[in-house]
């Protein structure tokens, strides 16, 4: 499985990725071994994800929620069309 997924950062930031290993991957944020972008915001906190079969279709999700604008990704939390919070 495949997973597109948005992090609460210690700012309030939102960071969007797509991971094939979910838990692993929140692991390595909060280690500071994933992203450049979060590793001087953690913790960080999983508040959304969706589930995909291959890893292109989570890529290209992951692509168009990082083209959205704040507003419209709250409006995702709010309203998700799939799976949201914690794992």
């Amino acid at each position: 499985m495949n997973y597109t997924y948005i992090l609460k950062c210690r700012d309030n930031s939102l960071y969007t990725g797509w991971t094939n290993d979910i838990d692993k991957r929140l692991k390595a944020h909060n280690d500071g071994k994933g992203a450049k972008y979060t590793k001087s915001r953690r913790p960080v906190e999983l508040i959304y994800y969706e589930k995909y079969e291959t890893k292109e279709e989570a890529m290209k999700r992951e692509y168009a929620i990082k083209h959205m604008t704040r507003r419209a990704k709250e409006e995702l939390l709010r309203n998700g069309r799939a799976e949201k919070g914690t794992k």
